[in-house]
């Protein structure tokens, strides 16, 4: 059987992008060079701020979230433009096997439980081509967030707004991955100034292969 979010998750992203709509403003620093015509899914599309940065690379993209909110906020944005926006579940994906090029997994799977990161990174893997590739950025353990909330699970807090963030290793992420090759799995780290504190803000950033 297979592990789907629950309605408190699938709820708290809904509050989120229907009351303070866009959440993020940090859109990703480069993309993967991946052939015009390429059919890439973006699991997780969120606001937007990673759709606007594939906009004008000629990709065919299938834009997915679970929340409504999310998948109209896209829609309303200008720069978005050829995408296919599909309300579902990343963890239980309505598409063919062996059906896209490409993959982006950007903070979604650090947001679900063990079981639903489970899921997801083996639909991802599922939809997967030969030679297809996965892209993976997840909140690293040396962030200074970490530990910060309700813990719920091992490395996993959530906080006020009900929303729940996971704290990656690199080995942790490898193996989530283990039926794909790693290409590059390392951690990504950049300074953030609160109210006159220098913190740490770090990534664990992966690319994988489908052999």
């Amino acid at each position: 059987m297979r592990e789907h979010h629950t309605g408190g998750e699938q709820a708290a992203w809904e509050r989120e992008y229907h009351i303070r709509g866009r959440k993020y403003g940090r859109a990703p620093r480069d993309l993967p060079s991946l052939p015009p015509g390429a059919q890439v899914l973006e699991a997780g599309c969120g606001d937007g701020k990673t759709l606007a940065a594939m906009a004008s690379r000629g990709w065919n993209i299938l834009a997915v979230d679970f929340s409504r909110s999310a998948i109209r906020l896209c829609g309303r944005n200008p720069v978005i433009e050829h995408a296919c926006y599909v309300l579902a579940d990343a963890a239980a994906l309505p598409f063919r096997n062996e059906s896209c090029d490409a993959v982006f997994l950007t903070h979604i799977i650090g947001h679900a439980p063990e079981a639903v990161r489970t899921a997801i990174a083996s639909e991802s893997f599922r939809v997967l081509r030969s030679g297809g590739r996965l892209f993976f950025r997840g909140f690293s353990t040396d962030d200074f967030r970490a530990g910060t909330g309700t813990a719920v699970e091992s490395s996993t807090w959530l906080k006020g707004d009900g929303i729940m963030t996971h704290y990656f290793t690199s080995d942790e992420v490898v193996l989530l991955f283990s039926p794909l090759f790693p290409v590059s799995v390392a951690e990504e780290t950049w300074p953030l100034r609160i109210r006159g504190r220098t913190l740490q803000r770090a990534e664990i950033v992966g690319e994988f292969r489908r052999e």
